[in-house]
């Protein structure tokens, strides 16, 4: 194949049709359009900056006849010449037992379809239901408020992001993400998230890509079980030599693949009692704010923001605050929901979610502040879980003990009273929300750096510190609070034993907790199978 070159910044305004980004390249080239062979988009994004002139922006890579032509171009850019990449999977020989993945988020799904495609045949078990019985459990938990604490928005097929926006955007430059979006593609997942620079799935078609994983999984030689926790493990000599699940089955193996989520609070405890080298590290906690969708597109979007082309608006934001601590938001769900995110009685957790179309009524992200190790009270390796707990319970309580969620008026929170009626904001949170003030459900810096951000923010888009603007709470999830070792081989202190994705601190999101993963089975294919068994 050519070598490929990539122009990027090719800007068209709204009015303009895809098609000329040709002539557009064939301009930059100094070519005729007939020495263009063919393009490829490999990056839209919109740029806003200019409210009078919304662009797409465009990154293309380019063949065209003449080779010697992408030369002397690139050599007078300083723009690198392209490759094509190919992500290839190693074959290994059947290994006398096979490898266990427990867990079946991005980090879990990847590693054991790695495991498969090589020929290893992995078991890969979930302790949550199914996707379609997940499906039932969670829209019971939404409509009456019974959690079942084996199966919910945080445990279950696919993992939290499951029922997410499906965000797909990283900042991690890493050549398996081309390999992971096209498998997503192969799997169902909209063929515009090759190309779009913030792509997302979104939950509902979200659901469908993780069956048809699992699918391919068990096509290539691979099992894969539901209901079935990790309890226990079985160690001798300093290597794992079995794994029990439900506290009765013991099966045999001695390459684990630890790919649990954030939320696995039991696991994390059982792992200490096993000795397993963990320690505390640093998240976020804060709120879910939520807006008119159509607001946050006016302000992002000026008067174009009814034009069918740009779709709902996103933002990110991050404030430094003078005498306080940085606030951010994190996870914006365009056209989405805040729902209730529990996964252990007695608790209230945000999370948000949006619907491929993204097109709700309101636009909602989590507004968080950095907690660290010093901030838990106890130098105990499993403190940050202790400190996510009891700010939980805290909301729980002021939610009215049933999963409710307690809520606040922007304005209310910024003069520091409860709120006692709601604006022009329509909570989406199920299973539903109590006016209150949020002034108790989070430690007091945390309270007061939003307070402080809130107004800063507002000067940047105009309207998100708007008095009737809904803030839910609470956000305590945003990564893991733990931090599980792992030496250059990707072994934790307990030989066999993987510890993978965003459940064991490598991670934060569906794509690099999916290139954790696929990192980890390229590890044991790599390392175990060649070194152990060849």
């Amino acid at each position: 194949m050519n070598d490929l070159i990539r122009i990027e910044e090719i800007g068209l305004n709204l009015e303009a049709e895809e098609a000329e980004l040709k002539s557009q390249i064939a301009i930059i080239l100094a070519l005729p359009e007939s020495d263009i062979i063919g393009y490829k988009v490999i990056k839209k994004a919109i740029d806003s900056r200019k409210k009078s002139e919304i662009l797409f922006v465009y990154s293309v890579d380019v063949q065209v006849k003449d080779s010697s032509a992408i030369k002397v171009w690139s050599t007078r850019h300083r723009t690198r010449v392209q490759t094509p990449y190919v992500y290839q999977i190693k074959s290994a020989a059947p290994l006398p037992q096979r490898p266990i993945v427990v867990g079946s988020g991005p980090a879990g799904l990847f590693a054991a379809l790695a495991l498969a495609t090589a020929g290893l045949k992995p078991l890969l078990c979930e302790r949550g239901q199914d996707v379609e019985a997940r499906i039932e459990s969670v829209n019971q938990f939404f409509k009456s408020g019974i959690l079942n604490p084996e199966s919910n928005i945080q445990f279950g097929e696919g993992g939290a992001g499951t029922f997410s926006d499906g965000k797909l955007y990283t900042l991690i430059n890493d050549p398996r993400s081309h390999f992971i979006f096209q498998e997503l593609v192969e799997a169902g997942a909209p063929v515009d998230i090759l190309s779009s620079a913030t792509p997302h799935i979104g939950t509902d078609k979200l659901r469908e890509v993780i069956k048809n994983i699992r699918q391919k999984i068990i096509k290539l030689g691979g099992e894969v079980r539901f209901n079935t926790t990790l309890t226990n493990l079985e160690i001798q000599d300093n290597k794992i030599v079995a794994a029990i699940f439900n506290n009765s089955e013991r099966i045999a193996t001695d390459i684990l693949v630890l790919a649990t989520g954030h939320s696995a609070r039991d696991t994390y405890s059982m792992l200490y009692d096993n000795k397993v080298e963990i320690s505390a590290k640093p998240f976020a906690i804060g709120l879910r704010i939520e807006h008119l969708r159509e607001d946050i597109n006016k302000a992002q979007y000026g008067s174009f923001y009814k034009h069918p082309k740009l779709g709902s608006a996103k933002y990110k934001l991050v404030e430094h605050i003078k005498d306080g601590r940085s606030v951010y938001t994190f996870c914006m769900c365009p056209g989405g929901l805040v729902i209730g995110a529990a996964s252990e009685a007695g608790g209230v957790v945000t999370n948000g979610m949006s619907y491929y179309l993204q097109a709700g009524n309101n636009s909602n992200s989590a507004l968080l502040v950095p907690v660290t190790p010093d901030d838990f009270g106890s130098q105990h390796p499993l403190a940050g879980i202790e400190f996510q707990r009891r700010w939980e319970q805290k909301a729980y309580e002021a939610g009215g003990a049933d999963y409710k969620a307690p809520a606040q008026l922007v304005g209310d929170f910024l003069a520091g009273r409860p709120s006692t009626q709601l604006g022009k904001i329509k909570p989406t949170y199920l299973p539903g929300i109590k006016l209150t003030s949020l002034d108790a459900c989070l430690p007091d810096y945390i309270i007061s750096s939003l307070k402080k951000a809130l107004p800063l923010m507002n000067n940047k888009i105009k309207g998100f510190a708007d008095p009737e603007a809904l803030l839910t709470g609470i956000e305590t999830r945003s990564s893991s609070p733990v931090r599980l070792f792992r030496n250059e081989k990707c072994e934790s202190n307990i030989l066999g034993l993987y510890p993978c994705g965003e459940g064991a601190g490598y991670a934060g999101g569906i794509v690099s907790s999916a290139i954790d993963g696929l990192s980890v089975a390229e590890a044991i294919i790599d390392f175990k199978v060649k070194n152990s068994y060849n």
